[in-house]
């Protein structure tokens, strides 16, 4: 057997599993428990949006000196790591797969994840502030760990989602990341997994070894310069065929609703395609976000919730949509795509980073290939860095500080063996890809479980953390 074979094999069988983890019950618990908020904090997420914008960005909160409150970096710190990791392949591959396996409607139920999913990301940094700790090192460390414990009293959970999302980091944080990268680089440049992988292996183990204040003063230097150049670009597509723009947002919206939309069970492949990748790219709900928004310095865990929250905004919203909607217009430009009835006209279209890559090219010759790729180099590397920092937060819950050394270790030997999974040479049928992107799916799906189920149990507490916060500000207690 050789090795398109096993890698195939191997894909069917975590496939299945994966189908399992994202079939109806988590699809469901993962929209409601954001549904539930929305409803109990009163559509906060729209209304206190421009609120919590400002406090993202405002200068003051940007300074790690500030005294405000007890942490480790400002809030735009804590908010530009968790963006790190969530602004990444999920924004450029994660699209482009879940546009290509879930069709064009899939870019849809991607917006209506993150717009629920706005109230669950608020949801998760409110309790990870509030039940957040000092560990040996005079660091915080908070997360769904802890607020699990400590607000529940069920440790056994705790220890489930710490274990899975250790796994997890060593694929959504490392090896997608990475495989994404080695796959473009090689697609635009010609150089080979090997050397992708040992220069990526390099750097990212020189940053690892500041821990989080390097971690926080890279990402806020790589995150708004790439998402910033990247949005750019993709509105510079959008100018240059505004003809086809009206077209690819009606085919998104129509197909969404579609019976191919429903095809495949209880709520359908496309929509299965739209909520886990929506849910890759920002995610909410997932658990992870709030170990980097229990780092933050701030005086009222509302504060830092409302900073968290605008990740998912700006992740999703924004970046995500400029991907969407630049490969939906791309693939009608190259008769990909029916404009009137969204179904393919082709068969086997490719999936990952390569599509996106393609896409810009072909909309922007000269330049788009080129942006998508250095853009995915810089998210994809920062991503590696924030999912060590989340990772190692769980070693250390699970086994103490002494063992995030050997776990960053073995962290970044997975970044290299993910660029090695990418297959090259004259054919490909991107079994490598498919596979490293069906292991983060799953495990992604199984850390989000106890996460959500604490956050249905606890969500009184959130709404009383809200109320607080709201009545303190209203009194001039807090601004």
């Amino acid at each position: 057997m050789d090795q398109t074979s096993v890698i195939q094999s191997l894909d069917k069988a975590v496939g299945a599993v994966g189908n399992i983890v994202w079939g109806p019950f988590m699809l469901t618990l993962l929209v409601g428990t954001g549904l539930l908020l929305t409803f109990r904090l009163q559509l906060l997420q729209f209304w206190q949006l421009p609120y919590a914008l400002k406090q993202a960005f405002s200068i003051k909160n940007r300074s790690e000196k500030d005294d405000a409150g007890e942490g480790d970096v400002s809030h735009f710190g804590a908010l530009m790591i968790a963006l790190s990791a969530t602004i990444g392949t999920g924004n450029i591959a994660g699209v482009a797969t879940a546009v290509a396996l879930g069709g064009p409607g899939a870019v849809f139920w991607m917006w209506m994840t993150a717009l629920v999913g706005m109230a669950t990301k608020y949801g998760e940094a409110v309790l990870a502030v509030k039940y957040r700790q000092i560990n040996s090192k005079n660091e915080m460390s908070g997360g769904p760990m802890y607020y699990i414990e400590k607000g529940l009293g069920l440790k056994w959970l705790a220890v489930l989602f710490a274990l899975f999302a250790v796994l997890a980091s060593f694929g959504i944080g490392s090896s997608v990341q990475s495989n994404s990268v080695a796959d473009v680089v090689y697609g635009t440049f010609h150089i080979q997994p090997l050397v992708t992988g040992i220069v990526l292996t390099v750097l990212t183990g020189v940053v690892l070894l500041g821990g989080v204040q390097w971690i926080s003063k890279v990402s806020s230097v790589i995150v708004p310069l790439m998402a910033v150049g990247y949005v750019a670009g993709g509105i510079l597509i959008l100018l240059m065929n505004v003809e086809v723009l009206g077209t690819a947002v009606s085919i998104i919206f129509t197909d969404a609703f579609s019976a191919r939309a429903v095809a495949g069970g209880t709520f359908g492949s496309m929509v299965r395609f739209g909520v886990a990748r929506g849910v890759f790219s920002n995610e909410a709900g997932m658990g992870s976000a709030p170990i980097a928004a229990a780092a933050a310095k701030t005086d009222h865990s509302v504060r830092q919730a409302l900073v968290s929250m605008t990740g998912t905004f700006l992740d999703t919203i924004i970046v995500c949509s400029i991907t969407g909607i630049v490969l939906v217009m791309g693939l009608i430009k190259m008769n990909m795509i029916d404009p009137i009835s969204g179904q393919y006209l082709v068969q086997d279209i490719t999936v990952g980073a390569k599509l996106t890559t393609d896409t810009f090219e072909y909309m922007l010759p000269g330049f788009g290939g080129i942006l998508v790729t250095v853009g995915l180099i810089f998210f994809a590397y920062s991503t590696v860095l924030g999912w060590c920092y989340y990772g190692e937060k769980c070693v250390s819950y699970l086994m103490g500080d002494r063992f995030i050394a050997p776990y960053r270790f073995l962290y970044t030997i997975t970044v290299l063996l993910g660029c090695l999974a990418v297959q090259t040479g004259v054919k490909t049928d991107q079994a490598g890809v498919k596979l490293v992107w069906n292991i983060a799916d799953t495990f992604n799906g199984l850390m989000a479980i106890p996460n959500l189920i604490a956050l249905l149990l606890l969500s009184s507490v959130i709404v009383a953390e809200t109320q607080d916060f709201m009545d303190k500000r209203k009194r001039g207690i807090l601004k």
